[in-house]
């Protein structure tokens, strides 16, 4: 298939240094809302990708469930291929894909496991059945059938049935602490706009990018 022709101009809009903010979580924040705000699908949706012990790198998508000046939380199976990647390197890149606003932020960092009282908190604010769910999936390991994956489901949810579901030992987050965040507007023409923070030792510094 030949998708040579499948191409569009980005018109929404221009990014220009005099209206950026000196912290890039104060832009980052502007540009979460205007997300939200625009009916973007899941505008949480983030892809993390690791690297493997061969220097393999993967991707997938996670949902962000908090930032703030510290970083970037989201959860996930402690077990999973994701969290024994960062186990073996910490170092992991974020990006968001915000295709309607012609726009995508990338970073990149070090994750940092939460406490269990974090995790606790966000566990205890999840659907009963997604509680149930972090029990019953071995996340990343094989399945014989997704039928085995039901009847799993439908055990542990007999078993929690009263009463409260208890934080698996297995279940967990991380932070991402940013070194870098670059943010990307389009632009006509493919002059796109993209500016660079990188963390320094007094705060943050910014570089226009080429397209």
């Amino acid at each position: 298939m030949d998708l040579s022709d499948l191409r569009r101009e980005y018109t929404k809009g221009g990014l220009r240094r005099a209206d950026l903010p000196e912290q890039p979580m104060e832009l980052f924040e502007s540009w979460m809302q205007q997300a939200k705000d625009s009916g973007i699908v899941d505008p949480t949706a983030m892809v993390v990708a690791t690297v493997d012990e061969n220097g393999q790198p993967f991707q997938r998508i996670v949902l962000l469930k908090r930032f703030d000046d510290h970083g970037f939380v989201f959860f996930t199976n402690l077990e999973s291929r994701k969290a024994q990647h960062i186990k073996q390197n910490a170092k992991v890149s974020l990006l968001f894909p915000w295709h309607p606003l012609e726009r995508q932020v990338a970073i990149t960092g070090a994750a940092e496991p939460l406490s269990t009282t974090e995790v606790m908190k966000y566990f205890l604010t999840r659907p009963k059945d997604s509680q149930i769910a972090a029990w019953v999936s071995a996340q990343s390991s094989k399945l014989s059938a997704r039928q085995a994956l039901e009847a799993k489901f439908n055990e542990m949810k007999a078993k929690f049935s009263k009463g409260e579901v208890p934080l698996p030992k297995f279940w967990g987050g991380y932070r991402i602490s940013p070194e870098s965040i670059e943010f990307w507007q389009g632009g006509e023409k493919r002059l796109h706009d993209r500016f660079l923070y990188s963390r320094i030792s007094d705060g943050w510094e910014i570089d226009r990018l080429a397209p």
